[in-house]
């Protein structure tokens, strides 16, 4: 049973990394497995089984809800765009009392928390008009080092709470080609991106380990202002 619900996780996890403006990194902290996760990677050799065991059903079931809400939602955006939209914003806006929640967990409110929250905001909102202005590329522009260079973007995306990952790959121009390559399974794509989302998330999570460990609280509401900023990125021009 515990097996099935940690694949579960896994599967929404995974489906984070796919559906723009869902942070997978928001789905840990509102799953409360976040800070476990940061800790299980960097100590995986100090107790593999235990470890192994912990981490298995989540990243299979990771996987298992990259592929299958890629081709999902390639059918969803083309057959219902403004409402796949609306149900995504929705689905941030109801993760913000759970970050809160996490951010509060260790120590009381205190106001000035909020100028975090209101300087990630101010960000969020900034990327998402520098995204509206980028101009559209060509998959033929793309080589092995770009890719590389996106997946250690990406990792951002990834690992930090709020920022999504698929935000940072509408800036980069590849979200397209990301979601086909993910539906066709496509290698040339998918390899060196891989390659370089696995060395930035080892990079980003220690940076964030280290964040959650000093400034916990200032950490969270720091990603909630990223959360709220990226419901800008969905919103449809209608």
């Amino acid at each position: 049973m515990k097996f099935l619900k940690d694949f579960f996780k896994g599967f929404l996890i995974g489906a984070g990394a796919i559906l723009p403006g869902i942070s997978s990194g928001v789905l840990c902290v509102i799953f409360g497995i976040y800070e476990s996760l940061l800790n299980c990677v960097f100590n995986f050799f100090k107790n593999i089984k235990q470890n192994f065991k912990f981490l298995f059903p989540i990243v299979f079931g990771g996987l298992v809800g990259i592929i299958i809400f890629g081709n999902i939602l390639k059918y969803l955006f083309f057959a219902y765009p403004i409402q796949i939209k609306f149900i995504f914003i929705g689905l941030i806006l109801g993760s913000v009392p759970a970050i809160i929640k996490e951010g509060t967990s260790k120590e009381k409110f205190k106001p000035y928390y909020l100028i975090f929250t209101l300087i990630s905001l101010i960000l969020g909102i900034f990327l998402v008009i520098l995204e509206n202005n980028l101009p559209n590329s060509t998959f033929n522009q793309y080589n092995f080092l770009f890719l590389v260079f996106s997946g250690l973007l990406m990792s951002a995306g990834v690992i930090i709470p709020g920022v999504s990952s698929t935000l940072i790959l509408m800036l980069l121009g590849i979200y397209e080609f990301y979601l086909d390559a993910v539906a066709t399974f496509y290698l040339p794509f998918l390899i060196p991106l891989g390659i370089g989302l696995f060395i930035g998330s080892l990079i980003c999570m220690k940076i964030t380990q280290f964040l959650l460990k000093k400034y916990h609280a200032q950490t969270f509401f720091a990603i909630i202002g990223f959360t709220i900023g990226s419901i800008f990125v969905l919103y449809p021009r209608i």
